[in-house]
């Protein structure tokens, strides 16, 4: 079967630090530009894949710099404090 791409775009709407942008209609997608200065990652254009039983196509941007370096590591900060592993 494939998978359930309503379902995935709920779990997407719901996790934190994602943001769904998936209206291609009226041009409601990710755009790298939008991201800049911004710690949320965005994901839109979600479609099942037509040859990979269970496969997705999506398009996810965000600001590199920001999510992938400097809020990362404020993230996994965070989460190693809040599991008693890191004192500050």
């Amino acid at each position: 079967g494939h998978a359930d791409v309503a379902a995935v775009k709920q779990w997407i709407s719901e996790a934190p630090g994602a943001v769904l942008q998936d209206d291609p209609s009226q041009q409601i997608y990710p755009q790298a530009l939008n991201s800049v200065g911004k710690t949320e990652t965005f994901v839109g254009r979600i479609r099942k894949d037509l040859d990979v039983a269970n496969g997705l196509h999506l398009w996810v941007v965000s600001d590199n710099l920001l999510k992938g370096a400097a809020w990362n590591s404020v993230q996994i900060a965070e989460t190693l404090h809040q599991q008693g592993l890191v004192h500050v």
